[in-house]
């Protein structure tokens, strides 16, 4: 099934962008002084790509909140966009309760539950997608649904749709090179702790990359930034062992983050052998996010092949909202 999922996922791209086209939002009474986007796991993911592609045209802050509380600043000039895909997050429900108390600009993305019942009692704006799929491969409907949001309320113009299409035109010509080099990635990742490393206005792609080995492949993973890494985690290089790291790169890099991870990658080097390159492509910022991040889909479900595991399973997940529940 997630083989399937990850495979369709220009297909969701495609219906993400007539989904958000067919939207209706009310007009906003105030003017919009900052963007809070309230979600978590595989909703909040979205939110931190979003943040990334839209770096060089939002003029005003934008935050991504991955907690139950709001930030201080949130109040009628705010707007909330609240993203669960089942409806039942309870950190995003809590959240939007203090966005209506404080009388934000509110908008839901969801396929269903509280949160659009509490969407539809309170005459909130609301995005219905598509249900019955873990939240996880739904990324598309996500950051599509909040690109049309913050297009529709005048803070981005409406230019991501075509490179959206051109990201879709793209990865479909080059899927079978990128099923490849995921399986070689794979079995270089297999028996290995894996770091992912990239450039800090990279980071949502090597999140993206970390939760997908968590969940799909059900490894421990971590991630990190430069030029911040090169600040403090480089010190802890110190001991050889099973890690294999992968630097996520750029052409377009800035010429001194690239320098500082050709030398950060020559310090690792010293405590492990395994260290993979992976290079991005594509002409625009979002066609580079989107193949890193479906190489790294696609390699996060080989991993879970060569480990026999299954990757849509998140029963420690489903067994921790239990105990909340109780």
């Amino acid at each position: 099934m997630m083989n399937q999922l990850i495979s369709e996922f220009t297909n969701q791209m495609a219906e993400a962008i007539e989904i958000g086209r067919e939207a209706k939002l009310t007009p906003r009474k105030k003017d919009l002084r900052n963007v809070v986007i309230a979600g978590l796991g595989g909703s909040g993911i979205g939110g931190d790509l979003v943040r990334e592609l839209i770096a060089e045209k939002m003029k005003v802050p934008f935050e991504v909140c991955k907690d139950y509380h709001l930030p201080a600043f949130a109040n009628e000039h705010t707007l909330l966009i609240a993203s669960s895909y089942s409806g039942n997050t309870e950190e995003t429900l809590h959240a939007l309760k203090e966005a209506i108390d404080r009388d934000c600009k509110i908008v839901c993305i969801s396929s269903g539950g509280s949160l659009i019942s509490l969407a539809k009692k309170a005459g909130l704006d609301y995005i219905l997608i598509p249900s019955g799929k873990p939240p996880r491969a739904c990324l598309a409907y996500s950051f599509i649904a909040q690109l049309f949001i913050l297009s529709r309320t005048g803070l981005i113009d409406d230019g991501f749709v075509f490179g959206i299409e051109e990201a879709i035109a793209h990865l479909n010509n080059e899927e079978k090179k990128i099923m490849k080099d995921a399986k070689r990635i794979a079995k270089k990742l297999y028996k290995k702790i894996p770091v992912i490393y990239a450039a800090a206005n990279m980071e949502a792609v090597a999140v993206r990359w970390r939760q997908q080995i968590n969940e799909n492949s059900k490894m421990l993973c971590w991630h990190h930034v430069i030029p911040e890494m090169n600040h403090n985690e480089l010190v802890g290089w110190r001991t050889p062992g099973k890690y294999a790291v992968v630097f996520l790169r750029n052409d377009t890099d800035y010429s001194r983050i690239q320098q500082r991870i050709n030398i950060a990658k020559n310090i690792i080097s010293q405590y492990t052998p395994h260290i993979i390159e992976v290079y991005s492509k594509g002409e625009s910022l979002i066609e580079k996010h989107l193949y890193l991040i479906h190489l790294g889909d696609w390699v996060s479900f080989f991993l879970a092949e060569l480990r026999k595991v299954d990757p849509v399973e998140v029963n420690v997940i489903e067994y921790l909202k239990a105990e909340l529940a109780n």
